[in-house]
């Protein structure tokens, strides 16, 4: 019983991990530094150059957006599918609600103010 009790640790201070762990966990960030980098250099290359198609940049600009945030997410964010990450993915979710709802506002309420605007010329011809 004893044995299973000192290769099992439930609750462990950050520091306490171990040399190993510790190895581990490095080793992970530097991964997701390394492909934070890449996907950034690709993304101001693609900027940069004629050999890619000019109406795709921009998809492929987004599609870089959206794996770096990926890589974000897991490598440095450590929002993963296990069963101890569902408070994080509930906050990230709902944060994401929110900025969704704040931007979509937003363009709804800048929509219909330039919709049921007076025209310019009618404007300033009533300030004369």
């Amino acid at each position: 019983m004893s044995d299973l009790l000192e290769h099992h640790t439930i609750d462990v201070a950050p520091g306490d991990e171990g040399e190993i762990q510790v190895r581990t966990r490095i080793l992970g960030y530097v991964v997701g530094l390394g492909l934070a980098i890449v996907l950034t250099v690709t993304s101001f290359f693609i900027a940069g150059t004629d050999l890619v198609w000019q109406p795709s940049i921009p998809v492929a600009i987004v599609v870089l957006a959206i794996a770096q945030m990926g890589v974000h997410l897991v490598f440095f964010l450590h929002i993963t599918t296990g069963p101890d990450n569902t408070n994080n993915v509930m906050a990230l979710a709902f944060g994401v609600l929110i900025v969704f709802l704040v931007i979509g506002g937003s363009l709804w309420i800048m929509a219909n103010l330039n919709q049921n605007m007076m025209p310019m010329d009618q404007i300033m011809q009533m300030q004369r």
